[in-house]
């Protein structure tokens, strides 16, 4: 495993952090994990150098901390830092902070949390819990020793980025970024920006919900070749994000075994400086033709679900997306009509905006949904 530098702090974070939002599930609920393997996986990576575990209050309908807690016993939870972070939209009165945090030490069955973030900030959850104190909450949970270091994960616009930065002496914050993502939300400029302010910046999403894993078009497999490293395309996006030196930490929310051990792996050949100019060129035209192609945004967070109507929204752009990656490939229009039920199709869609209200992304997913239908509904 390699190490790297923590922004100010006299810590050194393994190059690879555990992202538990996107943990294996047994059947069709986000909220029935699959303990036993994620405990597993979670160990797995502590034993091979992982040294940092993050989560949140809303991961896996709040089911992710509960089992995250249960990883870290048996003395793994001493040799981690732990993340996780406040339910910023549930925060109404003062009070809340106390009231989630406590909650959240419990699920995860601990006394502090080492690293903890004001969750997804956006203009609107920015001010609220600015105006009801958080941050003279949070210096009195620091001085209990309940919370090691105060950070925030962001999915807003550049110019917010830099308030919020600049509102405060933070530790880290948590962005995100892949080679997709280069002028959205923080983008470089907000990731270089924050670094030079001497926050340590953690990278979310460095794979795009695992978009940039699945199999290429063969258009994107032919520049691939052209490299001399014999990566796939998830070590590709991953090597691409450790290169920068302004990176801290890169989370990666691994969904089995066999991912957790890519990553450990590939974690242990990272460092700045490791694509030349070459590779970085080609990673650029890797990203122009996919925007070419038709590539969507959608992580997969699944912050927009449960739909009102019952539209498949995360797996409908997963489809999409695939479509476009594999050149328009009539054989997704096929799984399209053989995993989703026809009440779970685009066209249900009522146009109500909720999903959009609740995207980190401002994703114009009824816009996209209607696209999506155009797709793979126009004769079904």
């Amino acid at each position: 495993m390699k190490y790297r530098k923590f922004g100010k702090l006299d810590y050194e974070p393994s190059a690879l952090g555990f992202g538990a939002m996107r943990l294996p599930i047994i059947g069709d609920d986000t909220a029935n994990i699959d303990q036993p393997q994620v405990i597993k996986m979670i160990r797995y990576a502590i034993d091979n150098g992982v040294n940092y575990v993050d989560s949140a209050y809303p991961y896996h309908k709040g089911q992710s901390e509960v089992v995250v807690g249960k990883a870290l016993k048996d003395g793994y939870r001493e040799k981690v830092k732990l993340a996780t972070k406040m339910p910023c939209w549930l925060i109404n009165k003062a009070d809340d902070f106390d009231k989630y945090f406590n909650e959240q030490l419990q699920r995860l069955q601990t006394d502090h949390i080492d690293f903890y973030l004001l969750h997804g900030l956006r203009k609107e959850r920015w001010g609220v819990v600015r105006d009801l104190g958080v941050f003279k909450w949070a210096e009195k949970k620091i001085a209990d020793g309940k919370i090691g270091h105060l950070g925030f994960s962001f999915h807003d616009e550049l110019p917010l980025f830099k308030e919020i930065v600049d509102y405060h002496d933070w530790d880290f914050c948590q962005i995100q970024y892949n080679y997709m993502d280069t002028k959205y939300q923080a983008g470089t400029e907000g990731l270089r920006y924050a670094a030079k302010k001497g926050l340590a910046v953690v990278i979310m999403e460095p794979i795009a919900g695992g978009r940039l894993a699945i199999e290429p078009p063969a258009p994107i497999k032919q520049l691939w070749k052209e490299g001399h490293h014999r990566w796939e395309p998830a070590e590709w996006a991953l090597q691409w994000v450790w290169n920068h030196p302004e990176v801290s930490l890169v989370l990666s929310g691994m969904s089995n075994m066999e991912q957790t051990v890519e990553n450990v792996r590939a974690a242990g050949r990272s460092g700045v400086g490791k694509l030349t100019k070459e590779d970085v060129k080609l990673v650029d035209k890797v990203a122009k033709k996919y925007r070419e192609m038709g590539f969507v945004g959608c992580t997969g967070c699944r912050h927009c679900t449960p739909c009102p109507s019952g539209v498949a929204i995360p797996e409908i752009f997963a489809l999409f997306n695939e479509y476009y990656m594999k050149d328009r490939d009539n054989a997704v229009k096929t799984k399209y009509a053989s995993q989703l039920k026809k009440e779970q199709y685009a066209k249900n869609c009522t146009s109500c905006g909720r999903c959009e209200e609740l995207c980190p992304q401002h994703l114009p997913i009824r816009n996209l949904l209607r696209g999506a239908g155009q797709v793979f509904e126009s004769d079904r």
